[in-house]
């Protein structure tokens, strides 16, 4: 009997891992999709441009928002070390105020654009779920007009910066938390081709 407890147990384990594997995987997938819709606007959502996204942040040679940066200076935007593989800033509660804590990140992107004038980059402002529809969009849009003024004023130039907003619709991290909340206050760098 001992046996066939302890088979049960040992299968009971490995459903269990291959369960919570595949839950990961699912999560990391669904991820992406949120944030590239193939670069289509959804209904109703606000911008400079009119045009949408498909980016999100990581520290693993991410190339996603990186289609307009010379493949040979994509290794800049990858290095952890290197200021500009932070491509999103993420802003306090009801705030577009830039943290303080980004102005090295800000300084290397204008410088970038400022070297680069051939290069664009898509400001996307997020917000959480709290708030309607349309308090959410205008939020989202004053965050990115926020970078976007910060960027000119550190050198770059406006033409080369259009910005969106995509208010709640957009969240980088499901839930309902507090945690979940401070990922998806923020704006997302996005260097296009145009």
């Amino acid at each position: 009997m001992r046996h066939f407890d302890f088979q049960f147990a040992r299968r009971l384990m490995l459903v269990m891992v291959l369960l919570a594997t595949a839950v990961a995987v699912t999560a990391c997938g669904g991820s992406k999709n949120i944030r590239n819709n193939g670069g289509m606007p959804e209904a109703g959502m606000q911008g400079s441009n009119g045009q949408s996204s498909g980016m999100g942040q990581s520290r693993d040679i991410d190339v996603r928002g990186l289609e307009g940066i010379p493949k040979g200076d994509r290794h800049l935007f990858t290095d952890p070390n290197n200021p500009l593989s932070t491509r999103t800033i993420y802003f306090s509660l009801d705030s577009s105020a830039i943290p303080s804590k980004y102005s090295n990140v800000i300084q290397a992107h204008a410088q970038y654009l400022a070297n680069h004038r051939n290069v664009h980059l898509r400001l996307e402002g997020n917000t959480d779920e709290r708030g309607t529809r349309e308090y959410n969009v205008a939020l989202g849009e004053r965050r990115a007009e926020s970078v976007k003024q910060a960027l000119v004023l550190s050198g770059a130039n406006a033409s080369q910066i259009t910005t969106i907003s995509y208010g709640e619709e957009r969240p980088a991290v499901l839930g309902h938390t507090e945690a979940a909340y401070a990922k998806n206050r923020r704006v997302d760098f996005i260097y296009t081709n145009q």
